[in-house]
């Protein structure tokens, strides 16, 4: 049930974001040189490595680490970088990967293939046997914001509480978050 919601719900946001998508990948091409797309090598289900595609709003060369490592994240940003980051939109592509069966709408955010902390953590409680998802119940709580230990610990209330209604209680969250561009790092 949940897959057939996934692949209505992508096939629905591919022909209301179709135009928004084009507008945003001209736009990284035109402000900063390298690829549009930035693929990412993140930790899916049952810990496998599979690549999700952001619009890349950092620029080539910058270290593959959660954001909150760099010493200055504002440096790496592209001339768009900031506003695709507060705005979500360089989130868009991960429909890709939602389509494709690698995600869900609606997981624990996939960690990235080097944050051992975190994937040892979800790994113990059983979070890693979840679909990692576009949004989750520690996206609306905190986001980037949250220390580790906290974003694991609200994993695993989603992984208890789980359910369609439950689902659609956090896109509706996340939406809100989304148009409020809260608990976004820059």
């Amino acid at each position: 049930m949940k897959r057939l919601f996934d692949l209505f719900l992508a096939l629905i946001a591919v022909g209301i974001f179709a135009i928004p998508l084009l507008v945003v990948a001209v736009l990284v091409k035109l402000t900063s040189p390298g690829p549009v797309l930035y693929w990412s090598d993140r930790v899916g289900r049952r810990n496998r490595i599979f690549r999700m595609p952001k619009f890349r709003s950092m620029r080539v060369g910058t270290p593959a680490v959660a954001t909150h490592l760099l010493s200055n994240p504002a440096a790496h940003l592209t001339p768009i970088g900031s506003f695709l980051r507060r705005s979500s939109l360089d989130e868009l592509p991960q429909v890709w990967s939602i389509l494709v069966g690698d995600m869900s709408f609606v997981g624990p955010r996939p960690a990235l293939f080097n944050q051992d902390d975190l994937i040892a953590l979800r790994t113990e409680a059983g979070v890693h046997e979840l679909q990692p998802g576009l949004t989750g119940w520690a996206q609306i709580n905190g986001r980037d914001e949250l220390p580790i230990p906290q974003k694991v610990a609200l994993d695993v209330e989603y992984l208890r509480q789980q359910g369609f209604w439950f689902d659609l209680r956090i896109i509706w969250l996340t939406a809100l978050k989304v148009v409020k561009s809260d608990g976004v790092s820059h």
